[in-house]
């Protein structure tokens, strides 16, 4: 079946969603070794890029469900790779860092990430990388989406 013709699996939206789910994959499993999924990997990351930062700002950068952040930060404070203490300014408010543990852990996470990056986008030119990431990065999502709340 056709669509403005085109093969129905040839759908954007289709072909976006089978290469999202592939590459969800293969992070879960090149990460399973740290312990850490994807979204672990993105909140470690911004953390070390932004230094402390308060846990609002950091819901804005990872665009999740504010109970997904919760959670998420639970289970990095946990494993003492992320610290949250009082922002002395305002007690009502939350300062989020990473720690010297989540930066080591982070390194692993990169590691991963750059193994299955090299695999995925073998085939591209710097420049088709560099093309497909703004495009990506243009694609409007919200953190009211289903998927934000989910792990």
């Amino acid at each position: 079946m056709t669509r403005g013709g085109r093969a129905s699996a040839e759908r954007l939206g289709l072909l976006l969603a089978r290469h999202g789910v592939i590459a969800n994959h293969r992070l879960r499993q090149v990460l399973a070794s740290t312990g850490l999924t994807p979204r672990h990997g993105m909140a470690l990351t911004h953390l070390a890029e932004t230094g402390s930062v308060t846990q609002q700002r950091l819901l804005e950068l990872l665009r999740v469900d504010p109970s997904v952040l919760v959670t998420l930060l639970n289970e990095l404070e946990a494993e003492g790779f992320v610290r949250r203490r009082r922002d002395p300014a305002d007690r009502r408010r939350h300062i989020v860092e990473i720690t010297p543990t989540g930066t080591a852990a982070l390194r692993k996470v990169e590691s991963a990430v750059d193994h299955v990056e090299r695999d995925l986008f073998a085939g591209f030119t710097a420049e088709q990388t560099r093309q497909l990431h703004a495009l990506l990065s243009q694609i409007r999502t919200s953190p009211g989406d289903p998927a934000c709340t989910e792990e």
